[in-house]
């Protein structure tokens, strides 16, 4: 079944759908490095959340290891983002008049450029799995409301344009 090109169907994903790659600005050099999980780690019985993660910097051969049992999830949008394991402030972030709107790495921010941009936004009802507050229901109501449409648009456009500067 083909979509119409101004529908966004809610795919059901989570905060935690994205943590697998988190793009950050290294502490070494300031580029960007990536957050991924630790390749020694793979328990696939265990939560995603908690696994192992290494900080790696491709520019300057930064690498750190977290194997802690703390996350500290971004909340709200009133000052900028870090990523959840190492606390460094993330790179697919921009500043608006609204707030600071951010994404872990691109599958983050295409979805909610997708979102934004599509008139008729359509979401799952909840009873099929239970699940009521996805990623799209959880945005802040700045960033769902259609006056600032294209705002948010030229925003993720600054941020896809800094990703291609690095």
């Amino acid at each position: 079944m083909a979509l119409c090109p101004g529908r966004f169907r809610d795919p059901r994903s989570t905060e935690y759908d994205f943590i697998s790659l988190i793009i950050v600005r290294c502490p070494g050099c300031e580029k960007a490095a990536r957050v991924v999980p630790a390749p020694e780690a793979s328990d696939p019985g265990g939560r995603i959340v908690f696994t192992p993660r290494r900080l790696v910097c491709r520019d300057c051969g930064l690498s750190r290891v977290w194997s802690g049992r703390r996350v500290a999830l971004p909340a709200g949008t009133a000052q900028p983002a870090t990523d959840p394991y190492f606390g460094m402030p993330l790179w697919l972030q921009v500043a608006t008049r609204h707030g600071w709107l951010w994404a872990y790495n691109l599958e983050h921010l295409d979805l909610i450029r997708r979102f934004v941009q599509a008139p008729l936004r359509e979401r799952a009802p909840w009873y099929d799995t239970g699940q009521k507050m996805t990623l799209v229901a959880r945005l802040p109501a700045w960033i769902k409301r259609a006056k600032n449409r294209d705002e948010i648009l030229r925003a993720v456009s600054r941020i896809q344009a800094l990703l291609v500067a690095a």
